[in-house]
């Protein structure tokens, strides 16, 4: 599986673009807000004759949900998400402005809901569905066994955890949701987060300070 990165939107979230030799593909987070990052990440898909089968979401922030009606209208795919961050939508021109940005966006509803231990498949991959609440009710984490990575969203960061002071937030879960369900992983899982850099399951049970 190849994984291409994207920094979008001014919260700097990092979207992702997975795709295999098949040539189907998947975005997980899709946080592009303006009309270049909008065609940034469409001439990938097109650059590399790319076919679009899921638009996955790990939670429902508006950082991390920007490019789902984009996304909606151009290839007719509605993002997937755990149905327990849909109470997000309403107030997401809200959140956006508690948060200093002056942007009116209409929020995209998702056509599927998501659950622990459903598996996404597009060509020859499969994505694990763990579901990780804490950081939002409805928090979710994409793990890849035969490629060893984990796409972690705003749940575990490099030497950090997501924050729990957002609607719906909750710390003891939070803390739950990783050691029970993400730092049980093999260590040499490779952590792909919603922000930042990426790090290893190892390395966050040796100096993540939560833990």
């Amino acid at each position: 599986m190849h994984i291409k990165t994207f920094i979008f939107n001014p919260v700097q979230e990092n979207t992702y673009l997975l795709y295999d030799e098949t040539g189907e593909c998947a975005i997980i987070d899709a946080g592009c807000l303006f009309p270049q990052e909008e065609n940034a990440l469409a001439d990938f898909i097109g650059q590399h004759n790319l076919s679009l089968k899921h638009v996955l979401n790990t939670h429902l922030h508006f950082d991390h949900a920007f490019g789902n009606a984009f996304l909606a209208k151009k290839y007719g795919i509605l993002p997937e998400a755990h149905d327990a961050d849909e109470f997000l939508l309403p107030s997401i021109k809200d959140m956006v402005k508690r948060f200093g940005l002056d942007f009116d966006i209409e929020p995209q509803q998702p056509g599927k809901h998501l659950a622990e231990g459903d598996t996404v498949r597009f060509g020859n991959t499969e994505l694990k569905v763990i579901h990780t609440p804490g950081h939002s009710p409805g928090g979710l984490c994409f793990y890849c066994k035969k490629d060893g990575v984990l796409f972690s969203g705003d749940t575990l960061f490099l030497e950090s955890i997501g924050r729990s002071d957002l609607p719906g937030g909750n710390y003891d879960a939070l803390i739950d949701s990783i050691t029970k369900k993400l730092l049980t992983l093999p260590p040499d899982t490779v952590v792909y987060p919603g922000h930042d850099e990426t790090t290893t399951i190892g390395h966050e049970k040796r100096f993540n300070p939560y833990f």
